[in-house]
């Protein structure tokens, strides 16, 4: 399986801007710039989109391993808070929330903590993972 995206970058790094394409549309033409990477800007960013596919592939494969544990979750919600730092991702740190009936806590940690290890994202990432994992 292979999947594609497009960025087209136009001018100098401060003041130029840029549109990102994926294979499905989703983002279509989306603008991220400077300022919204390294400031207060409203438009999208490269870092911002890791954290958002870094929380979807772990909550996808947690609850992948719970099924396979003989859980189904009742919600899983993800918020992931990536890290740039000295022009390196550094951190991205994922804050679980998680609605399991009939999981005991034990069990809860140990499916959150291989989902951690495990998710296609986490894999690719050279940054540290932390995560913050509540049972509800």
């Amino acid at each position: 399986m292979k999947r594609t995206a497009t960025a087209i970058w136009t001018g100098s790094g401060k003041e130029g801007k840029g549109n990102l394409t994926t294979q499905s549309k989703v983002l279509n033409n989306t603008s991220y710039d400077y300022v919204s990477r390294f400031a207060d800007g409203t438009l999208t960013n490269p870092e911002e989109l890791v954290a958002a596919a870094h929380g979807g592939c772990f909550a996808m494969k947690l609850s992948f391993v719970l099924g396979a544990a003989g859980f189904t979750p009742e919600s899983l919600e993800a918020k992931v808070t990536v890290t740039l730092g000295d022009g390196v991702i550094t951190n991205s740190h994922i804050e679980l929330k998680a609605k399991v009936p009939g999981i005991d806590a034990a069990k809860f940690k140990e499916c959150a903590e291989e989902a951690k290890a495990n998710c296609p994202i986490s894999k690719s990432l050279t940054a540290a993972i932390t995560l913050d994992a509540t049972l509800l």
